[in-house]
C-alpha cells in the first residue's frame, strides 16, 4: 500500500504554555486555526513564516511543534469537523 503524502494529508500543531495553533490544507488552500478557534486563510508563504521560526527556536521559546498525518485529506477528517471550515467553504468569485 503506498501512503498518500500530498499538503492536504497534514496537520502541523504549534503548542506553547497558553496557545495551540493549528495549520492545514483544505480544497482552497492553507488555514491557520488559532487556540480561539477562529480560522484565517493563509499563503504557503505565511505558514512558513510562522512554523520556520517556532521549528528552529521552539525548545528556546517553550514551544513544541507535531505533524500529524492522515490518509485521507486532514479538513475532511473528524478532527478537523470541529473547526467552522469543515466542509470546506465555498470559494467565493469576488462579487462578479
Amino acid at each position: 500500500m503506498t501512503m498518500k503524502m500530498t499538503n492536504d494529508t497534514y496537520c502541523v500543531t504549534v503548542r506553547g504554555k497558553r496557545t495551540t495553533e493549528r495549520y492545514y490544507r483544505d480544497a482552497n488552500g492553507w488555514l491557520k486555526v488559532s487556540s480561539r478557534g477562529r480560522v484565517f486563510r493563509a499563503t504557503a508563504e505565511q505558514v512558513l513564516n510562522h512554523l520556520l521560526p517556532a521549528i528552529a527556536f521552539g525548545e528556546r521559546l517553550g514551544l513544541t511543534v507535531t505533524v500529524e498525518h492522515t490518509e485521507i485529506p486532514y479538513w475532511q477528517t473528524p478532527a478537523a469537523g470541529a473547526d467552522p471550515t469543515y466542509p470546506a467553504p465555498v470559494a467565493h468569485d469576488g462579487g462578479h
